[in-house]
């Protein structure tokens, strides 16, 4: 956003806050490609339903639209606390949007010290323009008020623009409680200010509050309407984003709903969870409509009896889901061996966030590849996908039911902090019986049938579930034999190993190459995997309209790996995997080829294909940003 604007000086002898002054004509409307925007507040102030709501009215504008949430590491922070910052940003763009872009060009904020904190983040661009509450200039304690205009000045010294607002007073005279308001206000604000069709605004203040009464809906709209028509009046700047209405229907959800439709598109009837950050609203939404359509969602006790009460349900016949994040997947492990070495299908949705231990329950983190793959005692092979847009959490979790039944396997997918409480629209999915499980065979089962018979070519057997006649036989975490007896023969054990492991392989046979976005060669080509990609795909793109030779690929399926990505590598001078966990910097003094750390996926790809693929990574706790990744692309090139 290029526009500059004149900062408003409040008077500090000034008994009510100051506002912006009254323009003395209509601003032209200023037409931008795209702009990001950030609504921040305290804890329980409504800026992420603002901003969430803002999201939803620009995708049916027609805009693209990609929103993330900003979300303090503790559930209910200090107020005015600089690392308390609760919100939303939002980025919109004339086409479509895959990230949260880089940094902020508008902001509202509801108090300084919350902007404190995003300013010393490096989250906003010079020059931004910033829409600040002013009640805090003449607040009663003496110290809040010297507070707020101490930061007011180093704001307006740094250059950034910014406007005095006085939100609650604005608010009062609607509701008797403006910081449970205020967001509506802003909301209105905001609308204006990006053109937007207040028609389509009153219908999502109206969804938005549609569980509530009706005077909470009139009160909403009220706020609504005064935001908008105080911004007409007061500020001097407009702006238009093109955008073209989607030509199908959209639906605008983030990555824990998208998971969650994905499991009702998928046929399962059972989720089993234990509530834990960033993964519960998955569950939250399952648990409000699941019932409708026969499903169940069991909130269990804890971690381990929600993974072996979905085992059990598959066991049963019908294949069911756990939802958890990265401590919650620790603790299934066990668990999920069983299901392994009973060849029991199972999907586990793994949304990973920042470790180890507790870590930053709120923030992102790619920091679980290697514990989906590898972490078990024994060898227990295990499908792992990675989904990597909003829309991918959908039919990736479709395709993992599919895989789970057919391979009678543990699916794992893995999702993150940044996919989970992010939204983004994206075409509305036309059901398709394919994607649903064949009834559940009942017949009688030949005789003779084992129960693991291993194909030797493949690995797989024949499934059969309770009740099936001639089916009984004995299910048992202990090494066993074909008929399912316990057996500590030494052949036995090896032959039931080497059968599940074939099926990683018999899978493996099934998948197509990884895309590349970009030339097939060149000088650079940056591999990743889940929510990256937007970020890397922007990067490659910014990098390729410079004139450098780079182009990406990104992988969907971290085991079994696609075929071709030798090839693909080999096509390129260097290899690069950019993801959000940790590797070694060989700047650091102590760092060299003996003893480097390389991220998740450089260590895969150089023990499986021998090749000498380095890696960068950055683990902030928030979304890698293009221009970052941009930087990274043009000092591996020179």
């Amino acid at each position: 956003m290029n526009e500059t604007l004149t900062a408003v000086h409040g008077d500090d002898a000034t008994l009510e806050p100051p506002v912006a002054p009254r323009p003395k004509a209509k601003p032209a409307v200023v037409t931008l490609d795209e702009c990001v925007v950030e609504i921040i507040s305290d804890s329980g102030e409504g800026a992420q339903r603002c901003g969430q709501s803002l999201g939803a009215i620009a995708a049916r504008m027609g805009n693209g639209v990609w929103t993330v949430e900003i979300i303090p590491a503790e559930i209910q922070p200090p107020a005015r606390s600089i690392a308390g910052a609760s919100g939303n940003r939002i980025r919109l763009g004339a086409n479509r949007i895959a990230n949260g872009g880089d940094g902020v060009d508008l902001v509202v904020a509801f108090n300084e010290q919350v902007l404190l904190g995003r300013v010393r983040a490096g989250e906003l661009k010079p020059g931004c323009t910033i829409l600040l509450e002013c009640m805090w200039r003449t607040h009663s304690d003496p110290r809040i008020a010297a507070a707020y205009r101490e930061t007011y000045e180093d704001l307006v010294a740094q250059g950034y623009q910014v406007i005095e607002v006085p939100f609650e007073a604005l608010c009062k005279p609607i509701v008797p409680d403006p910081r449970r308001g205020k967001n509506m206000f802003v909301l209105g604000v905001l609308c204006t200010v990006f053109s937007f069709d207040l028609k389509l605004a009153r219908e999502q203040v109206r969804l938005t509050f549609r569980k509530k009464s009706d005077a909470v809906v009139r009160s909403n709209l009220a706020l609504l309407e005064a935001g908008a028509a105080w911004a007409n009046a007061n500020l001097d700047f407009k702006y238009r984003i093109p955008a073209v209405r989607a030509k199908e229907p959209q639906i605008v959800v983030n990555g824990n709903t998208a998971i969650a439709l994905g499991v009702l598109a998928s046929g399962m009837e059972i989720c089993a969870m234990y509530p834990i950050t960033p993964a519960t609203s998955a569950s939250h939404y399952l648990s409000e409509v699941f019932e409708r359509v026969g499903g169940i969602v069991h909130q269990a006790e804890d971690e381990i009896a929600a993974c072996t009460f979905a085992i059990g349900a598959s066991y049963a016949g019908k294949c069911a889901v756990t939802i958890t994040s990265g401590p919650g997947y620790s603790l299934k492990q066990e668990a999920i061996g069983l299901a392994v070495m009973c060849e029991i299908p199972l999907v586990v949705v793994n949304v990973q966030r920042g470790g180890p231990s507790t870590g930053q329950p709120t923030k992102g983190e790619q920091g679980d590849a290697l514990t989906a793959i590898y972490g078990s005692h024994g060898d227990a092979p295990k499908v792992v996908m990675a989904a990597s847009t909003i829309e991918d959490c959908f039919y990736s979790v479709v395709t993992a039911r599919k895989i789970a039944e057919a391979f009678n396997m543990v699916v794992v997918v893995l999702s993150d902090s940044n996919l989970a409480t992010s939204q983004q629209p994206f075409p509305r999915p036309k059901f398709d019986e394919a994607w649903l499980a064949a009834p559940i065979d009942q017949s009688a089962v030949p005789f003779g049938t084992k129960p693991y018979d291993w194909n030797k070519d493949t690995g797989l057997i024949h499934r059969i579930v309770p009740g099936q006649p001639n089916g009984m036989h004995t299910i048992t975490g202990l090494a066993h034999d074909r008929d399912g007896r316990v057996a500590y023969d030494p052949v036995i054990n090896e032959e039931a190993i080497r059968a599940r492991s074939l099926k990683l392989a018999a899978l493996q046979k099934t998948l197509k190459p990884p895309p590349v976005f970009g030339d097939p060669d060149g000088d650079l080509l940056i591999v990743g995997w889940g929510s990256t990609r937007g970020a890397i795909e922007e990067a490659v793109t910014r990098a390729r309209a410079e004139g450098l030779k780079v182009s990406s690929t990104h992988l969907h399926f971290l085991q079994p790996m696609q075929p071709g990505i030798k090839e693909i590598m080999a096509r390129f001078r260097r290899v690069l995997c950019v993801e959000a966990n940790w590797c070694d910097r060989p700047e650091d003094k102590l760092i060299d080829e003996n003893n480097r750390r390389f991220s998740a996926l450089a260590m895969m790809l150089r023990s499986r294909y021998l090749v000498d693929v380095d890696c960068w990574g950055e683990v902030k706790g928030q979304p890698i940003k293009p221009g970052t990744i941009l930087d990274v692309i043009r000092a591996r090139i020179a």
